[in-house]
C-alpha cells in the first residue's frame, strides 16, 4: 500500500447531522459545515455522509448540499431518531414542526451507527441563523 492509501485508511470518519430552517440556502449549510469540521481539524474529504430528517426530504439547500459534495444525504424518520434523543438537548418547537425534539445530533449519530461501531458525537452542535450542524465520528465494521 501507498502511503497516501495508508493515510486515507487512518483519517477519521465523520458524518454529519444537518437541521435548517425552510430555505435554508446551499451556501449557509456549506459554511455551517466547513466551520464545524475546521474545529475539529477535518475537511469535507474526512465526511462519508450526511443526515437530516424526513420532513427536509425536499429541502433544496440540503439536497444541492449532498449533490455538490457528492455525499449521500440520509433522511430518518423521528422514530429512528428516538434511540439517539438522550444525548441532545430537544426543543419543544422544533419536536412541533419536526416530530423530533433535535435533528442535529441524533440524525449523525443514527448515520454513524449505520456506517460503522462506536458512534459518537464530535463536540457540540454549531448553528447559524438557520441551521444546525453535528458531527459524529465511527469505526468502520471489521470487513
Amino acid at each position: 500500500m501507498t502511503a497516501s492509501h495508508l493515510d486515507h485508511l487512518a483519517a477519521p470518519r465523520v458524518v454529519a447531522g444537518l437541521g435548517c430552517r425552510r430555505g435554508c440556502t446551499q451556501g449557509e449549510l456549506l459554511d455551517l459545515l466547513t466551520l464545524s469540521l475546521t474545529q475539529y481539524g477535518l475537511t469535507v474529504d474526512n465526511l462519508a455522509g450526511l443526515a437530516s430528517i424526513d420532513h427536509k426530504h425536499g429541502e433544496a439547500g440540503l439536497l444541492g448540499l449532498a449533490e455538490g459534495l457528492g455525499l449521500e444525504l440520509v433522511f430518518f424518520s423521528p422514530e429512528q431518531l428516538s434511540t439517539y434523543q438522550a444525548m441532545a438537548a430537544g426543543n419543544a418547537f422544533t419536536e412541533a414542526v419536526t416530530g423530533s425534539p433535535s435533528v442535529a445530533e441524533p440524525c449523525a449519530l443514527a448515520l454513524a451507527a449505520r456506517m460503522g461501531t462506536s458512534a459518537s458525537l464530535l463536540g457540540e452542535k454549531n448553528r447559524s441563523a438557520s441551521a444546525t450542524c453535528a458531527l459524529a465520528t465511527f469505526d468502520r465494521e471489521p470487513a
